[in-house]
């Protein structure tokens, strides 16, 4: 039975990529900045899928429910689909019943959080710190011990088993 917390992520990924299809433009461009890991536009869309370009490059999301990475329960890491960066530990990751991955926290040096404004509300936004790709945003409505969802993009990750 699908839960309130299911029918509102629902309908907010729905109301986003609305948006930005109607705009008939990128939600936003990817991350600026200095990385360690840096590609030329035509580099990043020779390097990723459509769907890794989308939102690692141009910060959109994939529809909840659409990740295989949803169900993935083996023991290992999930990285930066983009360049590999170790990012979770399948150890901290749960069942939030949003429709993307979750996780209570990275690991070290993993990622790193900016504001993102867009849609008319303000949340913490989720990326990588090798190449600055996007992720997915962080909210507070984790579990124990932190409190923390790490609500990321199944297609930004990879796993990687141990």
């Amino acid at each position: 039975m699908p839960s309130r917390r299911n029918f509102l992520a629902f309908l907010s990924a729905t109301a986003a990529m609305a948006a930005a299809t109607a705009c008939g433009a990128p939600v936003a461009a990817a991350r600026k900045g200095t990385f360690p890991v840096q590609h030329t536009e035509a580099e990043w869309r020779k390097l990723l899928t459509p769907a890794q370009y989308y939102i690692l490059r141009e910060e959109g999301t994939e529809r909840p429910f659409s990740s295989p990475l949803l169900n993935e329960h083996r023991s290992g890491t999930f990285t930066c689909a983009a360049d590999g960066n170790a990012l979770f530990s399948s150890k901290t990751k749960f069942d939030s019943g949003t429709g993307w991955p979750s996780f209570w926290a990275p690991l070290r040096g993993g990622v790193a959080t900016s504001v993102d404004t867009s849609f008319g509300t303000t949340r913490t936004e989720v990326h990588c710190t090798r190449c600055g790709g996007h992720l997915g945003h962080v909210f507070d409505d984790g579990p124990p011990p932190t409190g923390k969802r790490y609500c990321m993009d199944g297609d930004a990750l990879k796993f990687v088993p141990a």
